[in-house]
Formats: structure tokens, C-alpha cells, sequence
């Protein structure tokens, strides 16, 4: 019997019909699967989508409501064999399954998809939920959702039915939504504003007493807005309170009034001076607030500690906003750890993978409004991670941000065909009205592409401003190092120090050829000596990353061999030359190549070497030049290929265009070539 079918489900109301609700929904939520094979890795063909018309219900008729309750125990890894997984978003929920198979490795095994049903008419998450698990079920042929509507668990280790586990993430209703507020807007504000974006949060402002806006200005903002929660910082532990205590008394006045309405109690998490901590207790002894305290965020000025913050809002974001957004009180009584804000779980995977890799790593999600940049780079011995959200640069939503804050001339710099200017600004609006259109014509993907390569790059400058070391630190020199000091504020990303570049999002994932998900990388984000690129295959980073927190073997299993698509490895030179005058020799051998050259200043090169081989690079650059052993100094080291291959990049860094039309249309149509992106 189908869910349509089943009688304990209530009747649409005289008015409509299930059929049309269904159509309805069907409609607005297209989604573009087939049984295509893609980089070796079959995925199983999408069947159609059978929707829950309203909330499930127990025999008796109850909401599913009824079954709320606190999150469940995740059982110890060694018992968990087979995984679901879901990622509510804003507009699909995507569930996968995890299988351990005879070998003991862990693989993901099917995937489905279902439109996400946070708001009305169903204002219920977990109708969107039930339907993909149970795309899930008729996939794989193993039940994994009962007759009430509730994912089942295993009896046994041999129960041909359930999961051991279920998890998820989400960002649907527009996710993770704060405020930060600081003392100073370049040091503990700064530090406040890390915490909430390294949890998962898009940080709709940020108040600090030197913000330029007179106090009258900064409460209006305040009553403006409608965050999820508020977090505060300020003042070194034992130092003065009067500032920190000052900015409390801007926001308690305000009462900003929450997105769930009034019943909603609005978090404040404050993570400042210890010493003020009571008197911002008076502050907020009012109704409609819950003040949590936690350790400061700058206990000193010479270190940050994000740590206590950073957990803190996820059980606020768990206990209070989830608990109040639809259906979510029955989601988090049906998960087995604690739901996380879907950005937050990409990060966790990526210092996971850091980690135990012991590199450096970026990740980029480019999506129709936003694009978000993850890094995780060693400094002083320990890892950092840092999350940047540029909210206006996006390739549907926002893409006619990305050609204003870019300029459409530097967007047509990437184009190697003739265009006319007119019909793109057309074509920008036409994207705008109609988000979920894909490029049709040759024409369409170049410029698509265009676009795209300005986003990320603009992004990622972005985030190197932000991803910095402390600003506001004293630095004590000796005669000794004051000429080799760097001073503080300087950005922690380093090009050359790059180890993994990762890629998600439609136009990185989903772009016809892999060649073209490649170039955009090294393009855009303009990676320094040896840099591995890799894409996520069909999203799945954010299942891995809550998957990780309870079982981070099976995670970073299904992460390297079903999530990330490897590409290959870039080669770039550091420096600036002539164009045509040489740049590096290489010698590249093992792997079925054996290839030995000079590139020349301006040129770029692609090497096919198949996924899973290695081969034996030397490159010896021309003085000036660095591969990262130093400028002119050769290196060799072993190399991955993937499914481009290696590039060889001597266009050099930073990567400048030819100023003449003439010269720099060449020089693309070389490049477009020279790594096969548009074939005829």
C-alpha cells in the first residue's frame, strides 16, 4: 500500500485534491535526475515522488507531534552498519543511504529526493523527509519507514528491515539566521562573527560600538531584523566591563522580535568578559529573552576561543529555533544526533578530512543566492577553520550581483566568443525571474561560466579579508625578528600552501564536463604550486559532516571513494613574466606518462592521468618563479591523477589577463583548447 493510499491519512479538503496538491508541488520543485553514469560511478534512476498530503500520524490519529521529544542516543559505531541520512534544504530534502558491505567498508549506496515541506500549505519538515527515505525504501528494496510514518530502526543484525541510525542536517526555512555584537567591529566583534559562521549561521549584521551608527541607529537596525539568536562578545577577561554591559543595554531595549513569533523566548549567548557576565544577567531578565554564558570569546587579546561559542549556538539552534520552526520537534525525536545547520556539517567534514590528512584544505558551495568558502589552513602548530557567506553572490537569485560588484567587463574578460552585451544583460534578468533554468545552447554555458569564475573569485577575496590572524594584538620584536615579523591581521589562507581545493554546488558539480569544473577552480581561486582539485559528486558533505561527529571512519570512507569526484592536480608558478618567455621545465613520469617540456610564460597544459594513478613530477622553475621550494629552487614530489589529469598553469600568479581585446581573446581561446573545456 502507497502513502496515498494509506487510510490514516487524512483526506485533502473539498476544495483541492491529492492529485492536483501533488502536481502542484511537482511543479514548483523540479528536480533534474536520470540514470546517467558519472566519473565511473552509476547512480540509480529517480523514480516519481509519492507526497504526504499532511503531517504523519499515529493509528490513533495523533500528530506526529505526539511522538516528540528529546533527540535519541546514538548507538556506538561499532554497531552501526547501515545509515540514513537526510539534508533538509530550502527547497529539497535530500536523503542518502550508507551500507557497510562484506569488507567492511562503508559505501553510499542509494540516494533520493523529495521538495522540503517547512512551509505551507504542509508547514511540516518531515513530510519532505518521509518522502525521500521512502524514495530510499523503493530503491534499494530494504523498508525503511513503517505503516506510521516513522523511520524504523533494526531489531537485530540480521533484520532485513531499518537503519541503525538516522541523522540530518538542515537549512530549510532559510537556515541559521544571527546577529553578532561586539565591543570593537575589528577584534572581538570580528571574533563573533567567526563563531557564528564557523556553527553554520548567515550573520544578518553585526553591532559594535564603533560601527559608525549613532545609538538610535544601531536599536533601529536591531528592532529590524529577526534573528534566530544573538551572540555578544567584548572585553578581555578582568578588563573593563562598561562597553560590553553597554551593548547589552542596546539590544535588551530593542527586543528583537524572532522569526516564530511571540511565545518564542529569543537566545542571547554571551561570550564575553567573565566579569560582566552578571550585570548582562540584569540586562536580560526580562521576558522574552534566554541568556546563556559561556566562556569568552577573547579571554586574552593574543588568543581566540570559539570553541565554547560555537557549540553553544548549536544547542540553542537545536533546543530553541528548531524546536519552534514546523515539524521539527518530531525531526530531532526521530534523529539519533543532534540535527546540525547544514553549512556547519560541510565544515566538519572538511577539518575531518584535514586532519586526518594533516593538509590544508578549501571547500566552495556556490548556490543561487549565496556562495559559501570553507578553509581549514595550519597556523602556529594547530589548525583554523574559518567559513566566509558572501550573501549576494549566487547564480541564479543573485546573479545580477555578481555583474554589478564584478563589472561586466570583467566578466566577458573569460569569454573566447562573440557575444552582445545587450542580449546577456537580458539573459542575467531572464536568470533572476527564472532560477532553476539550466544554460541550453554552447553560448549560454560559456557565459554561464564567465559568471561563475567572477562569484568564486570575488568570494574567496572575501574570505582571505576575513580568514586573518588576530587584529589588535601587541606584538613585542627583537632586534632579531623585526624585519621578519609579519604583523598581525595578515590572512592564515596561503595559495601556495594548499593541499586540497574542493568544489560543490550546481555549476562546479553539475558542469557538463569535469575539464570545465577544473578550470574554474584554478581560475577563480588560482591555486600556487601543487594543489589537488576535487568535486563533491551529488552533495553529500553535509550527511558526512553529522555522520562524522558519530562515526568518523564510516564518514571519511564514504567521502573519499562516493563523495569526492577527484579531478586531478594543478601545477602553477608563482611569479610574473613575459609572455612566451619561459617559465618552468617539468618532467612527469609514471602512470602511462612520460612527458618532459618547457612551459612557457602565459601558456597552460593538460596531462591526462587516470584516476587512481601516480606518477613522478620535477619541476624546476625559472628564476623568479616558485612551485613552493622557493623562488627558482626545483621540487619533486608524487602526484594523483584523477578524471582531468594534471594541469601545468604558466600564466602566473596572481593571474593577469591581457589588457588589449585582441591579445587576451587569443590567449583564452589558447587556454579553452588547451584544456578541451567546449569540444566541438
Amino acid at each position: 500500500m502507497s502513502y496515498l493510499e494509506d487510510p490514516t491519512i487524512r483526506e485533502m479538503d473539498q476544495e483541492g485534491s491529492e492529485r492536483s496538491c501533488r502536481e502542484s508541488i511537482a511543479k514548483r520543485h523540479r528536480l533534474h535526475t536520470s540514470d546517467a553514469t558519472v566519473a565511473g560511478r552509476d547512480f540509480v534512476d529517480a523514480r516519481p515522488f509519492r507526497y504526504l498530503s499532511r503531517p504523519v500520524s499515529s493509528p490513533e490519529g495523533r500528530s506526529s507531534s505526539a511522538h516528540a521529544g528529546a533527540a535519541r542516543t546514538a548507538p556506538p559505531p561499532e554497531r552501526i552498519k547501515i545509515v540514513v541520512a537526510t539534508d533538509c534544504g530550502s527547497t529539497t530534502t535530500k536523503a542518502i543511504l550508507i551500507q557497510q558491505q562484506p569488507d567492511g567498508s562503508y559505501r553510499q549506496t542509494h540516494r533520493g529526493e523529495a521538495p522540503t515541506t517547512v512551509e505551507e500549505p504542509f508547514a511540516d519538515v518531515t513530510i519532505g523527509v518521509v518522502n525521500g527515505v521512502t524514495e530510499l525504501q523503493e530503491l534499494s528494496g530494504r523498508k525503511l519507514v513503517d505503516d506510521d510514518g516513522r523511520i524504523i530502526r533494526r531489531k537485530s543484525a540480521d533484520d532485513p528491515n531499518g537503519c541503525d541510525i538516522y541523522i540530518s542536517t538542515s537549512s530549510a526555512g532559510g537556515g541559521l539566521q544571527m546577529m553578532v555584537a561586539g565591543v570593537v567591529k575589528q577584534m572581538t566583534a570580528e571574533s563573533a562573527k567567526r563563531a557564528a559562521l564557523g556553527a553554520g549561521a548567515i550573520v544578518m549584521d553585526t553591532i559594535a560600538a564603533n560601527d559608525n551608527r549613532k545609538p538610535h541607529e544601531q536599536i533601529q537596525r536591531i528592532r529590524e531584523l529577526r534573528p534566530d539568536m544573538v551572540l555578544i562578545s567584548g572585553g578581555t577577561d578582568g578588563g573593563d566591563s562598561k562597553k560590553v554591559v553597554e551593548i547589552a543595554e542596546l539590544i535588551a531595549p530593542a527586543k528583537p522580535r524572532p522569526r516564530f513569533g511571540s511565545e518564542y523566548r529569543l537566545p542571547i549567548i554571551f561570550a564575553g568578559n567573565k566579569d560582566a557576565a552578571p550585570t548582562v544577567r540584569k540586562v536580560f531578565d526580562g521576558p522574552g529573552f534566554d541568556l546563556a554564558v559561556v566562556d569568552n570569546l577573547r579571554p586574552v587579546l593574543e588568543r581566540e576561543n570559539l570553541g565554547p561559542a560555537r557549540e553553544k549556538i548549536h544547542d540553542v539552534f537545536l533546543e530553541h529555533v528548531m524546536a519552534h520552526a514546523p515539524g521539527y520537534d518530531t525531526l530531532i525525536s526521530w534523529a539519533d544526533a543532534p540535527i546540525m545547520p547544514t553549512p556547519g556539517a560541510v565544515g566538519d567534514i572538511l577539518q575531518e578530512i584535514a586532519r586526518q590528512r594533516s593538509i590544508n584544505a578549501v571547500g566552495v558551495d556556490i548556490g543561487g543566492a549565496t556562495t559559501d568558502v570553507f578553509s581549514v589552513f595550519d597556523h602556529e602548530g594547530a589548525p583554523v577553520f574559518n567559513r566566509t557567506v558572501s550573501a549576494n553572490l549566487g547564480m541564479s537569485y543573485s546573479i545580477s550581483n555578481v555583474c554589478a560588484e564584478a563589472g561586466m567587463a570583467n566578466v566577458l574578460r573569460w569569454v573566447h566568443i562573440d557575444m552582445d552585451e545587450r542580449e546577456l544583460r537580458n539573459r542575467v534578468k531572464n536568470k533572476m525571474i527564472r532560477p532553476t533554468t539550466i544554460p541550453q545552447t554552447r553560448e549560454a554555458l560559456v557565459f554561464e561560466q564567465a559568471v561563475a569564475r567572477e562569484a568564486l573569485r570575488l568570494a574567496y577575496v572575501q574570505h582571505r579579508e576575513f580568514a586573518t590572524t588576530l587584529k589588535g594584538v601587541q606584538q613585542q620584536r627583537t632586534v632579531g625578528d623585526a624585519f621578519s615579523q609579519q604583523e598581525a591581521g595578515r590572512s592564515i589562507v596561503d595559495n601556495m600552501r594548499l593541499d586540497l581545493l574542493v568544489a560543490s554546488g550546481g555549476v562546479l558539480s553539475h558542469a557538463p564536463r569535469m575539464e570545465q569544473t577544473a578550470a574554474l577552480l584554478v581560475d577563480s581561486f588560482e591555486p600556487e604550486g601543487f594543489t589537488e582539485l576535487a568535486k563533491d559528486s551529488i552533495f553529500m558533505m553535509p550527511h558526512l559532516g553529522v555522520l562524522a561527529s558519530v562515526h568518523a571512519k564510516a564518514a571519511m570512507e564514504v567521502f573519499e571513494r562516493d563523495c569526492l569526484i577527484m579531478l586531478g592536480m594543478s601545477i602553477a608558478a608563482k611569479g610574473t613574466g613575459k609572455p612566451g618567455k619561459p617559465c618552468f621545465a617539468y618532467s612527469i613520469s609514471g602512470g602511462g606518462l612520460n612527458e618532459r617540456g618547457t612551459m612557457n610564460c602565459g601558456d597552460v597544459k593538460l596531462l591526462r592521468l587516470a584516476p587512481g594513478q601516480t606518477a613522478r613530477a620535477e619541476i624546476t622553475p625559472e628564476r623568479g618563479f616558485d612551485v613552493g621550494a622557493g623562488p627558482g629552487k626545483p621540487l619533486s614530489r608524487e602526484v594523483r591523477g584523477g578524471e582531468v589529469g594534471i594541469i601545468l598553469d604558466a600564466r602566473g600568479r596572481p593571474l593577469s589577463l591581457p589588457d588589449d581585446f585582441a591579445t587576451r581573446r587569443a590567449a583564452i581561446s589558447r587556454w579553452v583548447k588547451a584544456l578541451e573545456l567546449y569540444p566541438d
